[in-house]
C-alpha cells in the first residue's frame, strides 16, 4: 500500500485527522486500527504510540482537545485511554517499549498486527513485513517467545484466522502445537473475549478445526473428547465432533443467505458484548454435548439413541461456561438454544400444523424464536446419514421457513402474554401456601396460556380451581 492511500484513509478519519492537524507530536497508529484501515473497515478503537513526549502528558491534552474522558489504564507501563463523548470511540495512548518503536513492534503477536503508520506524514513502518502477509493472506508470528510471554496470543492466532480468513503458516502452526499446554494460563475473562471474537468470525468452523489440529480445543472445551467418541449413524453422516463443527458452518451459511430482518436480529448485541450470531454459533458447537452421556445402541435394531440429550446438554452447559467466565445472560441463552435445538423441527412436524401450534412456539421462544429456527435448520443440514433423503431435508427446511415467516408476520401485532394471576392471588384463591404445588400450578397456567386455551382472568381462575381439585 502506498503512502498516499494510507494518508487519505487517515485524513478521512475525523479523529485521526484532527490529531494530525492540531498536534505536532510524532504519533503512530499501530495494531488493530491499521489492520482495519487496510481492510477498509470502520475503526472505533485507535492504538497510538507517541515517541517524542510523555504519553500521559499528551493524553491529557488530547482528552481536553476532543472533550473525552481520560482513563489511566496502566501507570507503570504508561498506557492511557481517552473515551470520547459518544462512548463508542476511544484512543489508547502509550510510549513505545524501551523508547523504541521498533522494539515495541517486535513484541507483538502477528505480523499483520505489527504495522505502524505516522498519522501526520502517512509513513509506514513495517519491519516484520506485515503488508506482505496481507497481500498473501497468511498469518505469521513475529517471535516464538512472544507467545510464551502471553499465551493468550495462541488463541488470537485462531481468532484472526476466523475473522480474516487468512491461512495460518506452518511455522505458526508448529508454535501453537508446541505451546498448546499454556492455553489455560491467561485470565478466563480474556479467553472468553477471544472465543467470542472467534465465534463472531465468518470462518469460525475452520478456526475450531485448526484449534483441534493444534491440540488446543480440548484443553478449553474438554467435552470435545466425548464428542469424538460418537460415530456416524443412520441419521448422521459425520461423527458427533464433525457434526458439531458442521452445524457452526451451516449457521454462518444460513446467516449469509438470510433476509434482512433475520440478519438484523442476529446482528444485535443483546448480551455479553457480542452479537447473537456469535452466541448462536457457540450454541451450535455445544448443541449435542448431552449425547455422549445419553448414548446407547438398541440391541434389536442397532439404532443409536440419545434420549433427552437436549435436556441433559442444557444442564451441562452452565458448569462449562462458568469456568470460562461467561455471564449469566450468555449462559441462559446457550442453555435455551441447546434445550430447544430440536423444538422448531418438532413443531413443524406436527400432523396438522396450525396457526395455534405455531403461535405457541412464538410465545414460548419469544425473542429467541429466530435463533431456534436457525439452529434447527443448521442441525438438519448437518445430519445427512443414509436414512435421510433429499426430499426429507427439503420438506423440513420448507416447513421451518413457514414457521419463520409466521413469526416475522406476527411481530407487528404480537403483544406480550398477559399475567392473568400472580402467585399471591393463586394462594389466596386456593387457600394454599408457598410450595412446589404453587410452582406447578403457575407452570400449568402458563402452558395453558401458551396454547391459547386461556385468555381471561375468569378462565384462569376456573382453570386453577379445577386443577387444584384433581
Amino acid at each position: 500500500m502506498n503512502t498516499q492511500i494510507t494518508k487519505n484513509r487517515i485524513k478521512n478519519d475525523k479523529i485521526l485527522n484532527n490529531l494530525a492537524s492540531f498536534f505536532d507530536n510524532d504519533i503512530w497508529l499501530v495494531g488493530g486500527a491499521v489492520r482495519d484501515i487496510l481492510l477498509d473497515k470502520e475503526i472505533l478503537d485507535r492504538d497510538l504510540i507517541v515517541t517524542d513526549c510523555d504519553a500521559k502528558e499528551l493524553s491529557l491534552k488530547i482528552a481536553d482537545f476532543l472533550g473525552g474522558t481520560f482513563v489511566p489504564l496502566d501507570e507503570e507501563n504508561k498506557i492511557y485511554r481517552i473515551v470520547l463523548e459518544d462512548k463508542k470511540n476511544y484512543l489508547d495512548i502509550t510510549n513505545p517499549t524501551e523508547n523504541s518503536l521498533e522494539k515495541d513492534i517486535y513484541r507483538r503477536d502477528l505480523r499483520v498486527n505489527a504495522i505502524a503508520v505516522n498519522i501526520k506524514t502517512g509513513e509506514i513502518f513495517d519491519p516484520t513485513e506485515g503488508l506482505k502477509d496481507f497481500e498473501n493472506k497468511v498469518l505469521n508470528g513475529i517471535r516464538e517467545e512472544n507467545f510464551t510471554d502471553d499465551p493468550l496470543r495462541l488463541l488470537r492466532i485462531f481468532r484472526f484466522h476466523s475473522t480474516l480468513g487468512f491461512e495460518i503458516s506452518d511455522d505458526l502452526t508448529d508454535i501453537a502445537k508446541k505451546h498448546a499446554v499454556l492455553i489455560n494460563k491467561p485470565a478466563k475473562e480474556r479467553i472468553e473475549y477471544e472465543l467470542m471474537k472467534l465465534f463472531g468470525g465468518k470462518y469460525s468452523d475452520s478456526a475450531l478445526l485448526k484449534m483441534d489440529e493444534c491440540n488446543i480445543l480440548e484443553l478449553i472445551f474438554p467435552f470435545v473428547k466425548e464428542l469424538k467418541q460418537v460415530p456416524p449413524n443412520a441419521h448422521h453422516h459425520l461423527d458427533l465432533f464433525h457434526h458439531s463443527i458442521e452445524t457452526v458452518r451451516q449457521i454462518e451459511l444460513l446467516y449469509s443467505q438470510s433476509q434482512p430482518e433475520v440478519k438484523e436480529h442476529l446482528d444485535k448485541v443483546d448480551f455479553g458484548g457480542f452479537s447473537r450470531l456469535a452466541h448462536l454459533k457457540l450454541s451450535a458447537f455445544m448443541h449435542d454435548i448431552g449425547k455422549f452421556s445419553t448414548w446407547f445402541i438398541e440391541e434389536d435394531t442397532g439404532r443409536h439413541r440419545f434420549y433427552k440429550h437436549d435436556d441433559v446438554g442444557s444442564k451441562m452447559a452452565p458448569e462449562i461456561l462458568k469456568k470460562l467466565m461467561f455471564s449469566n445472560k450468555q449462559i441462559k441463552y446457550v442453555q435455551k438454544m441447546i434445550k430447544n435445538h430440536m423444538y422448531a423441527t418438532m413443531v413443524v412436524c406436527s400432523p396438522e400444523l396450525s396457526d395455534k401450534i405455531m403461535m405457541r412456539y412464538v410465545r414460548k421462544m419469544e425473542d429467541d424464536a429466530i435463533d431456534a429456527i436457525m439452529i434447527g435448520k443448521a442441525d438438519r443440514l448437518s445430519a445427512l446419514g443414509p436414512e435421510i433423503t433429499e426430499d426429507m431435508v427439503n420438506e423440513n427446511l420448507t416447513m421451518l421457513d413457514k414457521l419463520l415467516k409466521f413469526y416475522l408476520d406476527s411481530l407487528e401485532t404480537l403483544k406480550p402474554l398477559p399475567k392473568l394471576l400472580d402467585g399471591n392471588e393463586i394462594m389466596e384463591i386456593l387457600n394454599i401456601k408457598p410450595s412446589p404445588q404453587l410452582g406447578k400450578i403457575l407452570n400449568e397456567l402458563h402452558e395453558a396460556q401458551l396454547n391459547g386455551d386461556i385468555t381471561t382472568k375468569e378462565e384462569a381462575i376456573d382453570f386453577i380451581t379445577k386443577l387444584n381439585q384433581r
